[in-house]
């Protein structure tokens, strides 16, 4: 099978008085693990022509698509002669895998077709090092696996809208740093951002606008179809989330029927938040909650709904309590695992559900005790949307400003305490978008923190250093210009 790229042979030249100064793995982001270089200096100059017999077509069609700016060719034989080999070995840990390059050939054992897209994420940032920084390939021997299951990004497409195509092109650039989660917050006061058939005032009036009074916009069903099968085909699983019973005043606009009064809000397009609430007491509210639920948990092929729960300052505790409950078992009952932002430790939370750190360590302390799973989201250290200093043109600082180092530099394992570590799955980068309005501001705040919370997430503790990190993100700051990637330039 042959892929519609355009057709190069891959030509290192090197010089033999070019410095060895240490592994060329050491630019990769997150750390590898394991590796180890033969002192040769390598030149790969055939066309990448690949056995790969366990490997789908989907999955090789995708690699093939990200390494077009590099003008590669990869050409699929069953038999013959190769120089790309591609494997899975079921011993390995799903998302693990090992990479061999030498003279005759570049060789990827992955535990599952994750772990051979991973081990690819490695080879591009080894192929951009080589071709973009003219330095010497080398042969090597890696292997590596993650840290942490969960390792998420958030992007609000609630308080401005985004569309399908700048979802797409984030999750495109976030796949380079293993991230496999892509939490979308789809409802919130300033709009209501995913297609509900069953109540279809939601897009019709609490889409059509945003913060500042924007068109604002909506994703059809059809379109976070789309979206979620992009993501699939890079190991990413998106996370919907529909926050309640706070944030809802895009829902209480859309349908009068939803407030304790019968009558509809206004819409809103500020961005002070915590003065909504679903009404507790009337059975409509339950049969809401029960159908946007459904229809979200049958368009969604991952296990996972978020609820919100966060900052619902004006409903009383009793009825906030109830209306979570309720969606905690609703979303159970779908056959989904539900999250929720810290707060939701305050209803009936237990082991089958997932609370999300974002403010409050009592609130986590509480969710532990309950044997809930735990997220790490920590607002001063993970927000992307806080300033990275006070003369950022973009952002909040209500968090503090957040700085590259102070992104980098935490341990997700002792934020807490009375958390077991083992609770921890992972940790989430949210970007919330009161002040984001296209891509090149997404990207802005984005890059470059997000790469150094991809490696808290993949890597241990014992193998980060900022000093040593730094420089390695000083090279990324140089792929991201080649790239064309918007980002803040300073990493001080």
């Amino acid at each position: 099978m042959k892929y519609a790229i355009s057709l190069f042979s891959l030509l290192l030249i090197i010089s033999c008085a070019t410095p060895i100064e240490e592994l060329n793995t050491s630019v990769v982001i997150p750390e590898v693990a394991n590796s180890s270089a033969a002192g040769n200096e390598i030149s790969l100059t055939k066309e990448w022509v690949t056995v790969a017999p366990d490997i789908s077509n989907r999955l090789l069609e995708t690699l093939a698509s990200q390494v077009t700016e590099l003008g590669i060719d990869i050409s699929r034989k069953e038999e013959g002669s190769a120089n790309l080999i591609l494997n899975l070995d079921a011993t390995l840990d799903a998302e693990s895998y090992q990479l061999q390059v030498s003279e005759e050939r570049i060789e990827i054992t992955g535990g599952s077709e994750a772990g051979v897209f991973y081990a690819w994420q490695t080879l591009r940032q080894l192929l951009y090092n080589h071709l973009w920084s003219e330095e010497t390939w080398r042969a090597v021997d890696l292997s590596d696996t993650a840290k942490y299951t969960y390792r998420g990004y958030m992007l609000d497409v609630s308080r401005h809208f985004f569309n399908v195509e700048t979802i797409k092109a984030v999750i495109d650039q976030i796949s380079l740093y293993k991230i496999n989660h892509m939490h979308l917050h789809l409802s919130d006061d300033q709009g209501w951002r995913i297609e509900i058939k069953s109540w279809p005032e939601l897009t019709a009036i609490g889409g059509s606008t945003e913060v500042g009074g924007g068109e604002g916009g909506f994703l059809t069903q059809e379109d976070y179809k789309e979206i979620q099968r992009y993501a699939q085909e890079r190991f990413i699983t998106i996370v919907p989330e529909i926050d309640i019973p706070g944030h809802t005043n895009a829902a209480l606009a859309s349908y009068s029927e939803l407030n304790c009064d019968g009558k509809a809000t206004e819409l809103y397009t500020g961005i002070e938040v915590g003065f909504s609430t679903l009404c507790a007491e009337k059975e409509v509210t339950y049969t809401f909650l029960s159908d946007v639920f459904t229809e979200l948990a049958e368009l969604t092929e991952g296990p996972y709904l978020h609820i919100g729960g966060d900052e619902s300052h004006v409903t009383s505790d009793e009825d906030y309590v109830k209306i979570v409950d309720f969606t905690l078992e609703k979303v159970i009952a779908l056959g989904k695992t539900p999250i929720g932002w810290d707060e939701i430790a305050n209803a009936n939370l237990d082991e089958r559900g997932i609370s999300q750190y974002w403010a409050s360590s009592e609130n986590t302390s509480l969710a532990a005790s309950k044997k809930a799973s735990v997220i790490i989201s920590p607002a001063a250290h993970a927000y992307l949307d806080m300033q990275y200093d006070s003369l950022t043109p973009l952002g909040l600082h209500w968090a503090g400003y957040l700085p590259v180092k102070k992104s980098y530099d935490w341990n997700p394992e002792t934020l807490v305490e009375q958390l077991d570590p083992e609770q921890i799955i992972g940790i989430e980068a949210p970007l919330w978008s009161e002040t984001l309005e296209d891509l090149q501001d997404i990207e802005y705040m984005t890059f470059p923190r997000l790469p150094g919370l991809a490696e808290i997430a993949w890597s241990t503790k014992d193998r980060r250093s900022w000093e040593a990190y730094k420089q390695v993100l000083e090279r990324h700051l140089e792929w991201f210009e080649k790239k064309g990637i918007n980002t803040y330039k300073s990493l001080e």
